[in-house]
């Protein structure tokens, strides 16, 4: 058995009223890639349990909605907890092509790269996919600005298909950050901070009326948050204003009951 088989890959699925396209997402990836499916459900309005169980999946109810961020803080530790070497990030909501997971984990297998992100402006098409323009011109621009910040060569920073290694999430202290939107740019500054690898696959852009999108506001709330991560992950790197969230590990910010069982790969003796 080759080292990239006997690797455990976890789909984790942050959800929210994904009844309607759950189903149509879960069974675009490729058999015996994957080895579990995790839905974290955030207080859905619709039936996104009940089809999530129908399928077979693993499913963790918050007891109230914590958000974009925080329903993912559960998916990782979830994953994590659950012994997952690879972790992807997969919106039940049918805009990303998860019949691409294999190419999405492809070079954390190959010990190439630590996070992978599946990038709608790599290949084109993206307005031709549906992205409306002012979403297309505000991707680009904030992206520019986080190449700048962090120093990278991105095509875009506002993916919600993802991979990550274990490695990379049991050092992060994703819990720190925020539980909206904003996690996702958090994630990418963290990785930068702790200096581990990044690359990206093309993906296929969609849109569509039952896919998750937040609106010109909220979009505006979140590019203001995006550039004060930037702004912190600055000041953080001149040592002008250290930034617990870009200094401190996971095992810093668990708590010593948890941590035995989340951060597996810490625990083995080498």
């Amino acid at each position: 058995m080759s080292e990239q088989s006997k690797q455990k890959v976890i789909v984790v699925m942050p959800a929210y009223n994904a009844a309607r396209t759950l189903e149509r997402t879960y069974n675009d990836i490729p058999p015996n890639v994957v080895n579990k499916v995790i839905l974290v459900d955030d207080v859905s309005k619709d039936e996104t349990v009940e089809v999530a169980r129908q399928l077979g999946l693993k499913v963790v109810i918050h007891i109230q909605n914590r958000g974009y961020g925080g329903n993912q803080k559960t998916c990782y530790v979830e994953a994590l907890r659950d012994g997952a070497d690879i972790v992807v990030m997969l919106h039940p909501d049918y805009q990303y092509d998860s019949t691409l997971v294999p190419e999405l984990i492809a070079p954390i297998q190959a010990s190439e790269a630590d996070m992978v992100m599946g990038s709608r402006l790599l290949g084109g098409g993206t307005l031709a996919g549906g992205m409306p323009a002012w979403k297309y011109v505000a991707n680009r621009f904030l992206t520019i600005v986080e190449n700048l910040a962090l120093g990278q060569h991105l095509s875009e920073c506002h993916t919600g298909f993802r991979a990550y290694s274990r490695r990379m999430l049991e050092t992060i202290p994703f819990l720190l950050n925020s539980d909206d939107f904003v996690f996702d740019t958090e994630v990418i500054a963290q990785a930068v901070a702790f200096g581990f690898r990044i690359t990206e696959i093309a993906v296929p852009t969609r849109y569509f009326a039952e896919a998750s999108s937040v609106n010109f506001r909220r979009g505006v709330t979140y590019g203001l948050s995006t550039l004060r991560v930037m702004a912190r992950f600055l000041l953080d790197r001149a040592g002008i204003r250290p930034a617990r969230q870009f200094r401190a590990q996971l095992k810093d910010v668990l708590s010593r009951y948890h941590a035995a069982e989340i951060l597996h790969a810490q625990n083995e003796t080498p």
